[in-house]
């Protein structure tokens, strides 16, 4: 026994004929009788406060010393032979709150307070568990309870003593056969009045025995098991050399088991018959349960009589028919439970919560409701993927390969699809770098363990350990660097805004395929409670965890691609918290590694998950979650892009579902153009799909038809313009068509369909007469657009006599008359601010009498200096003007990066002007007519309107 340190500390008397042993817990009741308990357990409080932040007491040491014996000398020798056979009546009777040094006994233990367990009526219960061996020096007894110098002993392990290895194994066999006695003893009715283990209790103590690995350790614990008396309890506690100790506590647990077998008498009623069972036949019915031979893997009891030759009659010892089966079961259970567990690779959190709540668990009985609680949380825990992953489709081939997928999938949105790629060109590198660091890694372990091995080596001399050692040391600094060099892939989160029916949820499904990752949808529309975001606290009934923790459990793996569609309708804030905000932590990549769901209540990593966020509108998302997230605008297909998506994806795949093969229904560009342009009008393809659907549904009944009344040859496969309105009754939009001749006061201008995708021309129709100045605007004109006609009649008025529109500076070109300005489709609404130069055309026109070529279009907004400025939509525009048959359109100068993007039939059929000032759009309209302000310089005219502004 090493003696190591010295210590004053409060000092616990034990009530009488207690005694506690190392790595024992013993509760203690406190009672009005034990003021000195009290007082003692006031200053530990206070010591925990000031010694730790969070003030646990079992911090705080103490000492606990039982009361001596006058059997047993201060150096635990026996001093009467037969002092076991003493009446205890022969011992003094010592209080323990007022006892003196004379009174207590040499040795205790350090020990340490792990718990208070109180009633509220004065009198609680104090659980100490005891830590180590010690020997009392000196006593003072100066406060309310006393105080002791103490000595601290610890066992000294051997490493090599064959003679207590030898009782150590024999310890652990005779414990073991200790527990498979009781445990038989609890079935069999005896004469003795030894305790009885419950099996799931002895299937516990013989795996803690089968364990243990410290001879001293082992034998205090069973000295608190065996039946002994309490002078030879105060032997064990005095026995410092680990071979006496154990050697006693042989002793006793084999006069135990001695006393157990001689008076154990098994005797069963069956029927009438009373069959009596010997001693010998009860020593080979525990030889059953015991295995000596095997000591690594205790021996199971047989359910149906736990050993015995025959089962027992139903309602044996009280207990139901197959009671035992069922205690059985459930160790099974936990241990299936540990299992999934111990495989899920918990996090150290999870791992620590885990070993607690499993623990709690077994305390628990089946039948109560914490019971199913705890299960069901365990559950959950072992069902989220801690560290499993999808390993990434990352080879030389990966991008080529996502690239293809991607374009099978999709056409267009080259945005999307480049944003993509570019991720997965991110993972490939720094998969690279980190198999670069992982075998540099390897190679500095090897290293390591090589200069360990020469370190262990005995012909090492010792003038070179010095260097060994700071090999080693280097060698570590070097993995340590290597390690922090691994890159951490953090997945981007993305969200793609547009129109409904464009396909980003299908795009969501398409960057899964093309990782080779799992895929999971989770649809946030609707959602108006906070918890169904971050999960239920377990304190409610019926608690579950949130959508992101219930996902991950579905995929089954860290890595996955999350769909969190439709997060512009998630609700605002209300009594049942927040949704939004609950989803900042989601979203944020420098929060979402430390993920807490309220029902899991740990950390969860979900920096690996890769988010794809849809919305049709930005307006209802919160500035702060929109922050989080990287924006990727889809703005709807064209009608060239609808083309080609109609005639690669949709008519085939509705051929399908309508049971047509290929060759039974043929379409044309012209017929899948006309149901674009005449029977739909939207961003996406949803109503395109389900036109042309209706379409084939039709073919369908002819072809039928034909079939049924045995003239296939009537049918006719192809499907022509004409053919439409058979099928979709008449056309539900009317496209605009560019005039063919034109008159003062008329222009072409450009839009975009609010529905996004389309485009089409727009006439803007300008009226005069005679009047008092007034302006009238038609047409279902937005604000913006009425704002439009203003700033541009007012930028004529202001220049009328530079465009000879005025016989002089002061004369008012609207005196005398009134304009109407009318865009016609009055019954659709229109606004936006891109007629401006159209508008300030129009009227020089009609103030001039000169007509606008009718296939020029333009579009762009003015200021009131007449600067032409950018506008949106370029791309729908100039496809609706060339479908409308416009050759020359009119753009601003700022707009010269929206037409790189547009396709080369739209380039090649399309004469692109780009102004920057309204007389640039003036000359470019009238090229061969004279204005009375050609004479003048373009820059003094400028000057000269910004003095009038």
């Amino acid at each position: 026994m090493a003696r190591n340190q010295t210590a004053t500390l409060p000092l616990i008397i034990l009530p009488r004929d207690t005694v506690l042993l190392p790595g024992v817990v013993q509760r203690i009741a406190v009672s009005s009788n034990r003021p000195d308990i009290a007082s003692l357990l006031a200053t530990v409080y206070t010591r925990a406060a000031s010694k730790t932040p969070n003030g646990r007491i079992d911090t705080v040491p103490i000492a606990c010393v039982p009361l001596a014996s006058p059997f047993v000398g201060p150096a635990g020798q026996l001093l009467l032979r037969n002092g076991e056979n003493a009446a205890t009546s022969d011992r003094p009777d010592v209080n323990p709150s007022k006892a003196t040094k004379s009174d207590l006994f040499a040795w205790g233990v350090g020990a340490k307070i792990t718990g208070v367990e109180g009633r509220g009526t004065g009198e609680f219960t104090l659980l100490v568990e005891g830590v180590a061996r010690i020997r009392v020096e000196k006593i003072y007894s100066d406060k309310p309870y006393l105080e002791a110098r103490v000595v601290y002993f610890q066992d000294e392990i051997t490493l090599v003593d064959p003679a207590l290895d030898e009782l150590f194994q024999h310890l652990k066999l005779l414990s073991r056969e200790l527990v498979a006695i009781l445990r038989l003893s609890a079935i069999f009715p005896r004469s003795g009045s030894t305790p009885g283990l419950s099996p799931l209790l002895a299937r516990r103590l013989d795996l803690f025995i089968t364990k243990q690995k410290l001879p001293g350790a082992l034998a205090d614990f069973m000295a608190n098991i065996v039946e002994c008396s309490h002078d030879e309890k105060l032997q064990v506690l005095a026995s410092l050399d680990v071979n006496d100790r154990v050697t006693k506590v042989l002793e006793l647990l084999d006069r135990q088991v001695g006393n157990i077998k001689n008076n154990m008498k098994i005797t069963i009623t069956a029927t009438s018959l009373p069959f009596t069972i010997d001693p010998d036949s009860a020593q080979r019915e525990i030889g059953k349960i015991w295995r000596p031979g095997n000591a690594n893997t205790p021996g199971k009891v047989p359910a149906s009589g736990v050993g015995m030759p025959f089962p027992p009659p139903p309602g044996f010892m009280g207990g139901k028919a197959g009671g035992d089966a069922d205690e059985d079961q459930e160790p099974n259970e936990l241990d299936e439970l540990q299992k999934r567990l111990d495989a899920a690779k918990l996090s150290p959190d999870a791992a620590k919560v885990a070993d607690r709540e499993v623990k709690r668990l077994k305390k628990i009985h089946p039948a109560q409701a914490e019971y199913a609680v705890t299960r069901s949380y365990l559950e959950t825990l072992a069902d989220i993927p801690w560290t499993t992953t999808t390993d990434d489709r990352l080879g030389p081939q990966t991008l080529t390969k996502a690239r293809k997928q991607l374009d099978d999938d999709h056409y267009g949105l080259e945005k999307v699809k480049k944003r993509l790629l570019e991720y997965l060109a991110v993972l490939r590198l720094k998969q690279s770098i980190n198999d670069d660091v992982d075998a540099q890694i390897k190679q500095a372990e090897q290293e390591i363990g090589a200069s360990e091995t020469s370190k262990d080596e005995p012909l090492q001399t010792a003038a070179s350990e010095p260097s060994v050692e700071e090999k080693i040391k280097a060698g570590s600094a070097k993995l340590e660097v290597l390690k922090s060099k691994r890159m951490v892939d953090k997945s981007p989160i993305l969200l793609l805004v547009g129109p409904p029916g464009v396909g980003k949820t299908s795009l969501a499904r398409s960057v899964a395929i093309a990782l080779g990752r799992k895929f999971h949808r989770i649809s946030l529309g609707g959602v108006r409670d906070e918890a169904e975001i971050r999960g239920h606290r377990r304190t409610y009934v019926a608690a579950m965890p949130g959508l992101i923790v219930q996902g991950l459990k579905k995929v089954g793996v860290a890595n996955p691609v999350f769909l969190l569609d439709e997060i512009d309708k998630v609700g605002g804030s209300s009594v049942h918290g927040d949704p939004s905000a609950a989803m900042l932590e989601v979203l944020d990549p420098e929060q979402n590694h430390t993920f807490t769901d309220h029902y899991v209540n740990i950390p969860i990593d979900l920096s690996k998950v890769l988010f794809i966020a849809t919305a049709n509108s930005l307006d209802t998302i919160p500035p702060p979650l929109l922050d989080r997230m990287e924006m990727i605008h889809i703005p709807g297909y064209t009608t060239l892009e609808k083309r080609h998506i109609a005639l690669q994806h949709l008519v085939p795949k509705q051929l399908r579902v309508n049971g047509l093969s290929q060759d039974q229904v043929l379409f044309t560009e012209e017929v899948v153009s006309k149901i674009i342009e005449s029977y739909t009008r939207e961003a996406g393809v949803r109503n395109l799909e389900r036109e042309i659907s209706s379409v084939l549904r039709g073919k369908a009944v002819e072809y039928a038809d034909a079939k049924d009344a045995g003239q296939p040859e009537r049918y006719s496969p192809q499907l022509t313009v004409d053919d439409l309105e058979r099928f979709l009754g008449s056309e539900k939009f009317e496209e605009e068509i560019a005039e063919k001749t034109s008159r003062p006061g008329i222009v072409t201008g450009l839009v975009a369909y609010s529905s996004g995708g389309n485009g089409s021309i727009l006439f803007i129709e300008v009226a005069d007469m005679p009047g008092t100045g007034t302006v009238q605007l038609t047409g279902k004109l937005g604000d913006v657009l009425k704002e439009s006609v203003e700033v541009a009649l007012t930028w004529v008025k202001a220049h009328a006599y530079e465009l000879g529109l005025t016989q002089s500076p002061a004369e008012n070109i609207m005196k005398d008359r009134s304009i109407h300005v009318h865009c016609p489709s009055g019954s659709i609404p229109k606004d936006g601010p891109s007629s401006g130069i159209a508008q300030a055309i129009a009227l020089i026109s009609l103030f001039s009498g000169k007509a606008v070529p009718p296939t020029m279009a333009m579009t762009g907004e003015i200021s009131l200096r007449g600067r032409v400025t950018a506008v949106g939509g370029i791309k729908e525009k100039l496809i609706g003007a060339l479908r409308a048959g416009v050759k020359t359109v009119l753009l601003p100068a700022q707009n010269r990066k929206d037409v790189k993007d547009l396709p080369q039939e739209v380039k090649d059929g399309l004469e692109i002007v780009h102004v920057s000032h309204i007389r640039e759009a003036i000359h470019t309209v009238w090229p061969d007519s004279q204005w009375p302000d050609e004479r003048q310089d373009f820059d003094n005219n400028t000057n000269g309107l910004q003095s009038r502004l």
